[in-house]
């Protein structure tokens, strides 16, 4: 059997293996106009809620950051769906955000943080995806590292690198091979997905 790829995040689809798709609004457009039936709409035929959360690195006003980002886990928890998270230079407030919601799953896409911040997350039973940007911080990459095979995602996001690269990345930085990595990476999307986490 053939093992796919899982790219948790990605905004470049190329029909490769399992790319997730989620709905939501991402937070730099929180300040455009009100949100909130946008985000109702969300469906439960939707696979995921997102990418949402905070982003205090951008401009954009950071009250109206966390209402969208609530308005998101609101329809999240309703819909029973997990939500991709993200968070650039707020990881206190937005786990302070989620700590009020009970999730499905949460993944935190795009993970660049400190291998304390990692221990915080994953304490809560969330997941880590690391895609290329890992490789620019030490630190990331000491997250990397450590993070349990069960907690863990591979993705692109908007960087148009391959998504065999990204694993190859994570296999050298943890030495393992492709195959264990790719078996691990499947069942945890399966963990949260079901076995109809294709769709």
């Amino acid at each position: 059997m053939i093992i796919p790829f899982v790219d948790i995040h990605t905004h470049r689809f190329s029909g490769r293996g399992i790319e997730l798709r989620a709905q939501g609004v991402h937070p730099w457009r929180a300040g455009d106009r009100d949100w909130t039936e946008a985000v109702a709409d969300i469906s439960a035929d939707a696979r995921a809620v997102g990418e949402t959360g905070l982003d205090y690195a951008c401009d954009v006003d950071r009250a109206a950051q966390e209402h969208l980002f609530r308005l998101h886990l609101e329809a999240a928890e309703r819909l029973s769906l997990p939500v991709v998270l993200h968070c650039v230079r707020a990881f206190e407030p937005v786990m302070a955000v989620l700590s009020q919601y009970r999730l499905r799953a949460a993944i935190f896409h795009g993970f660049i943080g400190s291998p304390q911040q990692a221990a915080q997350a994953l304490k809560r039973g969330y997941y880590l995806a690391f895609g290329p940007a890992a490789q620019r911080s030490p630190r990331t990459m000491e997250a990397l590292r450590g993070c349990p095979d069960d907690r863990i995602f591979a993705e692109t996001d908007d960087t148009g690198v391959d998504i065999a690269d990204v694993y190859a990345m994570i296999c050298d930085a943890r030495g393992m091979t492709m195959e264990i990595l790719k078996e691990r990476i499947v069942r945890n999307y399966y963990d949260i997905f079901g076995n109809d986490g294709c769709k």
